[in-house]
């Protein structure tokens, strides 16, 4: 553990049990940079109009983006919590992969803004999503 946090690794294992794992969000690949989690448009994710959710593209996006900043925080950083978010529904989906992309704008010292894009399994743009994270630091003694 870093700064008495959990590693990246170990934080992606800790989501499988949350809401991360309900919604079956998953990263091919920890260390790409951007970021880019997957997952699938399916039952669990539906409204009941049969479309996605917007409230699972939300939580997709914001975890995708978290999980990118989890990975890059300094190291006398604790943690950071989300403090605002908007979301921009351009399209939707009944069902195939989905693909989030989130790309960090600014990197201050307490906070990161970042911006993401969930995409169908053709490259057509769901959402556009933008949240700013606060960094978190253990109090000074």
């Amino acid at each position: 553990m870093t700064a008495g946090r959990a590693s990246f690794t170990e934080l992606e294992a800790l989501g499988r049990d949350g809401l991360v794992g309900l919604l079956g969000i998953e990263f091919p690949d920890l260390a790409a940079d951007p970021l880019v989690g997957t997952m699938r448009a399916e039952p669990r994710v539906m409204a009941p109009n049969g479309f996605l959710h917007g409230g699972a593209v939300v939580a997709f996006a914001d975890t995708v983006c978290g999980y990118a900043c989890w990975r890059g925080l300094p190291d006398d950083a604790t943690g950071f919590a989300t403090v605002d978010l908007s979301a921009s529904f351009v399209g939707t989906a009944r069902d195939g992969g989905l693909s989030c992309t989130a790309t960090r704008l600014h990197a201050g010292r307490s906070t990161e803004v970042w911006d993401a894009r969930v995409d169908d399994e053709a490259g057509r743009a769901i959402a556009h999503f933008r949240c700013t994270q606060m960094i978190l630091r253990a109090p000074a003694r």
